[in-house]
């Protein structure tokens, strides 16, 4: 039989099925370690070795009066997180969010515990005119911070962690200064992905300003809308996430010491720089849109111009057909030798009089 480890994706996606007796459920139970991307035990700065279950690395820092724990979890589902949380004391109400995802960025205190919800996003590409089409992904990182552990839990594909800790792990002054650094270090990265995605959009929003305002250009402003809408999910995930930041540069928590809090103060920095190219965004994709629609209308109207010339044109031979086709008998030169080549002469002089009249007004 496989390991249980491996059969984690096909019972998330429900493609394992299982015949037989309901005796094999129990043995396809998911252990909690299967959700575990990694469990850390930190003195002093310093990484301990070994591989560790949360409740013995928990155990550990608490006998040594020490360190703190550091848990990375991926898409728990609410059966395998129960057991952390009852080791860690989590609050059953942090632990239902965590699990369901889909939060606004918050920070929340129960007793001695943060939690903390940051949106994750990634860039993905220019945009296309489909609905279908994402210029921007999100996804969550959730933070439990205690006085000793730091417990993050992540949905989506493009959150990881992982440069995070090593960034960490090799700058053990910094990580030194416990379980608040940590939370530091994964608001620094996300934030700073924030800035990444803004650049990529800028250039992309930059390229459309260009086409949009270039002279005969064919503009489809299905691209813009799709834009603006990524536009709007971006500054959902990043707007809420002010206040938050906000609160642990202002001492909101004990848990987040002076000398932690002081490197709040510049991701509230960046932040607070990406929000406003956001607005930016937001504003410059709406003069984009009315700069479209102008560009729109004024092409019917030439349009329109052209059809009425030729129409007008068009009237005078129709018109003079008209009127000798009613066959009567007294009608102007209708029985002269030269009266059908004059009218011939008539109406290409008045069609050639129209044409160049249109012309020199910039009709045609």
């Amino acid at each position: 039989m496989p390991p249980l480890s491996s059969l984690r994706p096909a019972i998330r996606a429900g493609r394992l099925s299982v015949k037989g007796s309901a005796s094999l459920l129990p043995k396809l139970r998911v252990p909690i370690s299967a959700y575990v991307v990694d469990c850390a035990v930190y003195v002093d700065g310093r990484r301990l070795p070994g591989h560790w279950s949360h409740d013995r690395a928990l155990a550990e820092v608490r006998s040594r009066d020490d360190g703190f724990v550091w848990i990375g979890l991926h898409e728990p589902d609410e059966e395998q997180i129960t057991g952390i949380a009852d080791v860690f004391g989590l609050h059953e109400l942090a632990v239902e969010d965590a699990v369901q995802a889909h939060q606004r960025p918050k920070l929340e205190r129960y007793d001695d515990t943060l939690f903390m919800v940051l949106k994750t996003v990634c860039y993905t590409g220019k945009p296309q005119p489909s609905a279908e089409n994402e210029v921007v992904e999100t996804g969550e990182v959730m933070v439990f911070l205690g006085p000793d552990f730091v417990i993050t839990v992540r949905h989506g594909e493009h959150s990881s962690l992982r440069d995070v800790r090593n960034d960490l792990e090799a700058d053990p002054e910094q990580l030194a200064l416990g379980p608040a650094a940590v939370l530091h270090a994964i608001a620094d990265h996300i934030v700073d992905t924030y800035l990444g995605v803004t650049e990529a959009i800028e250039t992309d929003i930059d390229e459309m300003e260009t086409e949009v305002f270039a002279p005969r250009s064919a503009v489809d402003s299905e691209q813009i809308y799709v834009m603006k809408r990524e536009v709007l999910e971006l500054r959902r995930a990043v707007v809420p996430l002010g206040a938050p930041v906000r609160k642990l540069t202002e001492g909101y928590s004990s848990l987040v010491p002076h000398d932690v809090r002081s490197y709040f103060r510049d991701v509230d920095d960046h932040l607070t720089t990406v929000t406003e190219r956001i607005a930016g965004f937001n504003e410059l994709l709406t003069t984009l849109v009315d700069a479209v629609l102008a560009k729109i209308t004024m092409r019917q109207n030439n349009d329109m111009r052209k059809i009425s010339a030729y129409v007008a044109i068009v009237s005078v031979p129709t018109m003079i057909a008209g009127i000798y086709g009613m066959n009567f008998d007294h009608m102007p030169e209708l029985h002269w030798r030269f009266g059908y080549p004059l009218v011939l002469v008539t109406i290409v002089v008045i069609c050639a009089g129209l044409f160049r009249v249109f012309r020199r007004n910039e009709w045609l």
